[in-house]
């Protein structure tokens, strides 16, 4: 059988996206925050046969272009206004029956035992299609909104995620699954014996268990990672089951590619049972000129400072301090450094000043445009899988539902015409659309032979 791709639909609770065009787009819905917006784009993916719907997040406004709040505010910029993705993944659930739902969550701000019950809770409210995807935060206005005076350094965020990682698996798997037997005649409601403590005492927390909840559908969420640092591509190869890319280039996501399942491999782990997934921005017309017009009239609404302003966000780095017409200077970024390396050899490769980041940025945040009919985005997407590139791609939009609609209407057909792609659902689960196999079995090797509690 041919290997087919996966695909994912990239959603932020808010008006914005990759896309900081997007919310000024005539196309676009304008209500962001009450359910039938997600409703809707959730059964448009689910009628597409998409694997997931995946929901970014952060946890602040905007505050370190320029020190000020007020601009993002004003410009609506990408973490100016959002709401809780866990309860939106919620509401999408009760309306689809096969989508899968990632959520993001930050292992730096909470503790592993609320989210293991949060993500336990998602799984069972889904019937096993929920995905958390694993952020260490990025900036200061994050850990002020949590109570800190300063971010945790970067390389610090991924010793307490390993940490936080590793305890909410041993939560997870602190019930067995045959542990509720539920027997009326007897009154046993589950056999305590196969419900086990954790006892977990570490550097950076701790907790006792069990978990107060029966294992899950999937006995854990499907576990999503965009490590793009040296620290953060470890990480996601040690735990991540399907990695989140930015790379505007080929020959940047065949080298991420080969580098990352190289990593999986290390950690002991089957490199088939983590996919990776670059990300793009699809512009379909019904001929080329078409999506030629779509894509120029969407990107000529892209602000160069909103772009500018979501850069300083995310890689927690103000660059208002620099001149807007001169190169992107090299300096040191606590947040996001590989999307920030992308830029910094975007701008070398292609002479661009920091404002030509800037207008890139909101443009997409530096996202591949795939732009044509329906045929032509079915070619630019086989030729990037079939290069080495993906085992399947994040489709982030320029307008919203529009951008989700022209996709499933004309470019999934397409692909299901080459046989890259299904043409229904074979299972229930994110984990078994996504082909990962036993939960336990996809654990880094180390953790696999470690106490019972972790086996279960």
């Amino acid at each position: 059988m041919t290997r087919q791709l996966h695909l994912g639909g990239f959603l932020i609770a808010s008006p914005v996206t990759h896309s900081h065009a997007a919310w000024r787009h005539p196309g676009s819905e304008t209500d962001y925050f009450g359910p039938e917006h997600y409703h809707r784009v959730g059964r448009i993916l689910e009628r597409g046969k998409f694997d997931f719907a995946f929901f970014a997040d952060l946890l602040a406004a905007p505050d370190r272009f320029g020190g000020d709040q007020s601009e993002p505010f004003r410009r609506g910029t990408q973490a100016a206004a959002t709401i809780d993705p866990s309860l939106v993944a919620a509401s999408l659930a009760a309306v689809t029956s096969r989508l899968g739902i990632a959520v993001t969550k930050s292992a730096t701000y909470f503790h592993p035992y609320e989210l293991a019950r949060v993500f336990g809770s998602l799984d069972h409210l889904t019937r096993g299609r929920i995905a958390w995807n694993i952020v260490t935060s990025l900036t200061q206005a994050e850990a002020r909104n949590f109570g800190h005076d300063a971010h945790v350094d970067h390389e610090e965020r991924y010793a307490r995620a390993e940490e936080f990682v590793s305890t909410a698996i041993k939560l997870w798997s602190s019930w067995d699954a045959d542990a509720v037997t539920a027997d009326k005649a007897t009154g046993v409601w589950a056999d305590p014996t196969k419900i086990h403590p954790v006892d977990h005492i570490g550097e950076h927390y701790r907790t006792r268990g069990p978990l107060n909840q029966p294992r899950s559908p999937q006995h854990r969420p499907v576990l999503i990672q965009a490590g793009s640092s040296e620290t953060g591509k470890n990480f996601a190869a040690r735990w991540a089951e399907a990695i989140f890319e930015i790379d505007p280039t080929p020959e940047g996501r065949r080298a991420y590619y080969d580098d990352v399942k190289s990593r999986v491999v290390n950690f002991g782990r089957n490199p088939d049972h983590v996919k990776v997934f670059p990300s793009f921005i699809p512009f379909i017309g019904e001929t080329e000129s078409i999506a030629r017009e779509k894509q120029a009239f969407h990107n000529e609404l892209a602000d160069p400072i909103s772009g500018l302003i979501t850069l300083s966000v995310h890689t927690d780095h103000d660059f208002s301090q620099y001149d807007l017409d001169a190169p992107v200077e090299d300096v040191r970024v606590s947040g996001t450094q590989g999307l920030f390396e992308v830029a910094r050899r975007l701008s070398h490769r292609d002479s661009l000043t920091l404002r030509d980041i800037g207008k890139l940025y909101a443009q997409g945040v530096l996202l591949p445009q795939f732009v044509g009919t329906a045929t032509d985005v079915a070619d630019q997407i086989e030729a990037s899988f079939t290069g080495g590139e993906a085992d399947g791609f994040i489709v982030s939009s320029a307008q919203t539902p529009g951008t989700f609609n022209d996709f499933v209407d004309y470019v999934v057909p397409e692909l299901q015409r080459r046989g890259l792609f299904r043409r229904e659902y074979e299972g229930a689960t994110l984990r078994e659309h996504l082909g990962l196999g036993d939960a336990h079995d996809n654990l880094p090797a180390d953790i696999r032979g470690e106490e019972r509690v972790l086996v279960g």
